[in-house]
């Protein structure tokens, strides 16, 4: 028989209080939509976290990749979910910050469509380079090789109007030059082709830069962070080299409008708990992730200040999507 909402909501706030494990019966399976390919930071991050719940709680937490169409496809399906605590959204600044100002037709509506849970993690960008262009080993080369020939250079995102796609739009703006765009369905893909000499260069998650750059298949050429990165102390920040930008994404879970307070907070506590796992921290070291743990509250208000800061640059580029 399926639960109600009631018992749902009674089932979440027993795990949350460290209640013991729910019988077969009586747990759920709770979906979290990460709407990017199996592999990428989003899809690393959330699973690391879904595991440890599931362990520490005994109602499961799986992972449902729902790629496309930048992020809005898992996004709507979630929004279309009932609002009962069993369908979550791994959301970020693409579907959550960019979307809303990107996309003429977006089918949600980012702070309409779902109600907040938790922040979880930021991550910084590195900027690489791949076999494609042997000449470019570091960040004047990168700048010199786009200069010679302007719109000569290629770089990847992982979708148009995405976070990778407007931050290399905001470093070439920085630094004078022009690109030529090449858009991908997730971060895998797109560093595949920088991989494999299909495009020259990309701007993604430093986390998937470094293990790329360690396994001798892209150069790194800096971080985009505020400062040098545990994972990789070697590699400058573009800071250090002249180039005043910090650009990375930020990582959270939403449930869809009308999902009771007391669950998400529920949930919310156990994302927090989840972060303590030394697997978990191994697995965010390794991505070059900052757990930032926020409740409701919290992302509530981020959200819309990340509104503010990347609207204000799709604006200023009149970046827009039919």
């Amino acid at each position: 028989m399926p639960l109600s909402r009631r018992s749902t909501l009674t089932a979440l706030a027993a795990l949350a209080a460290g209640a013991p494990t729910l019988s077969r019966a009586q747990a759920r399976t709770v979906r979290v939509v990460v709407p990017w390919n199996a592999g990428a930071a989003a899809d690393v991050l959330t699973r690391a976290i879904c595991n440890t719940m599931s362990r520490a709680s005994g109602q499961s937490f799986v992972v449902d990749n729902r790629p496309g169409a930048g992020g809005r496809i898992g996004s709507q399906a979630v929004a279309n979910a009932a609002p009962d605590g069993l369908t979550l959204l791994m959301s970020n600044a693409d579907t959550h910050a960019l979307a809303p100002f990107i996309y003429k037709t977006l089918t949600y509506e980012a702070t309409r469509s779902f109600v907040p849970i938790t922040l979880f993690a930021r991550v910084p960008f590195a900027l690489i380079a791949g076999p494609s262009r042997p000449d470019i080993v570091n960040l004047n080369a990168f700048i010199a090789a786009a200069k010679a020939k302007p719109g000569g250079l290629s770089y990847a995102s992982w979708g148009q109007g995405s976070t990778s796609h407007i931050g290399m739009e905001l470093l070439s703006r920085a630094l004078g030059i022009e690109l030529n765009h090449v858009a991908f369905q997730g971060q895998s893909p797109g560093l595949l082709a920088v991989e494999g000499g299909h495009v020259d260069t990309m701007l993604l998650t430093a986390g998937g830069a470094d293990a790329a750059a360690k396994a001798g298949r892209v150069k790194l050429l800096g971080v985009a962070a505020d400062k040098r990165l545990e994972l990789m102390p070697a590699v400058p920040t573009l800071r250090e080299l002249g180039v005043d930008q910090s650009v990375g994404n930020w990582f959270a879970f939403h449930a869809p409008a009308g999902t009771p307070a007391e669950i998400t907070r529920n949930l919310a506590r156990l994302v927090a708990d989840a972060m303590k796992d030394p697997a978990v921290q191994d697995t965010y070291r390794l991505q070059a992730a900052v757990p930032d743990v926020q409740g409701p509250e919290h992302l509530a208000k981020f959200v819309l200040a990340e509104q503010q800061r990347w609207g204000s640059v799709v604006k200023a580029a009149n970046i827009s999507i039919d």
